[in-house]
């Protein structure tokens, strides 16, 4: 059975050029939304939309990189431009920023927040402008979708500067849905727990991320799927009566 819940939307995916990006990218497409992928690497980009397009869906590839605030308008208008009006953002891209809080550089800190919390806030607040503009706001039909983690949620050793930055996306999410509630713009977040993917199989097949692995509850990754219901969830009619939500996938490992 075709799956058109999200026929006629356009979607706008930060961070797609790999991992949960580009499965996102294929879910929305799947679900019958147009989807504009945005991130850095243009030359993944290209290729994950080849494959939506060989499989019958609408896509784009557009150029980003959420921490220069100047490029986020733009991209955001070239991605309307192709696809049409803007109604739903995925605040995907986001950096480990990994590393011991006394010896991590300044730098380091700097980007991971640059990109997972500034370029978050930016990102949404130019896709609401628009999303204002072009009535789909007024038709009910404005979802963001902030991808926060459970290390916003817990303390994760070695890791203080990415656990600060996604604690602040989930606090931002709630401000944010607060703030346009009365303006039918839906903010809620998505918090997963670990799903191996292209930024940390090597951790994992290694030895301390092996015993890491066996520290969780049910001493496993989650497989890719996980938060497919939930993001669909979000993004659809049901999350009309959903904002300031975090919704928490973590197979347990947070306990």
């Amino acid at each position: 059975m075709t799956d058109n819940r999200l026929a006629g939307r356009t979607a706008f995916v930060t961070g797609a050029s790999s991992g949960l990006g580009v499965r996102f990218a294929h879910l929305l497409s799947g679900a019958g939304a147009k989807v504009a992928l945005a991130a850095r690497r243009t030359d993944r980009l290209d290729s994950v939309v080849d494959a939506i397009r060989q499989g019958g869906g609408e896509a784009v590839a557009v150029p980003l990189d959420v921490s220069d605030p100047a490029a986020i308008g733009p991209a955001l208008d070239q991605a309307q431009g192709a696809l049409g009006p803007i109604s739903i953002l995925i605040n995907n891209a986001g950096l480990s920023g990994d590393g011991a809080a006394l010896s991590l550089p300044v730098e380091t800190w700097d980007q991971t927040f640059d990109v997972n919390v500034r370029g978050v806030f930016l990102t949404a607040r130019e896709a609401v402008k628009r999303m204002l503009d072009s009535g789909v706001a007024e038709a009910g039909d404005a979802r963001i979708v902030n991808i926060a983690s459970v290390a916003g949620l817990v303390q994760l050793p070695g890791l203080t500067g990415y656990c600060a930055s996604k604690a602040a996306v989930i606090s931002l999410t709630k401000g944010l849905a607060r703030e346009w509630a009365k303006r039918h713009i839906a903010v809620n977040a998505i918090a997963p727990g670990y799903i191996e993917t292209e930024i940390n199989a090597d951790w994992f097949a290694s030895e301390g991320g092996k015993a890491q692995i066996s520290g969780f509850p049910r001493r496993r990754l989650m497989d890719g799927d996980a938060l497919d219901e939930a993001l669909m969830l979000l993004c659809g009619r049901s999350a009309r009566f959903m904002t300031g939500s975090v919704i928490v996938i973590d197979d347990g490992q947070a306990l």
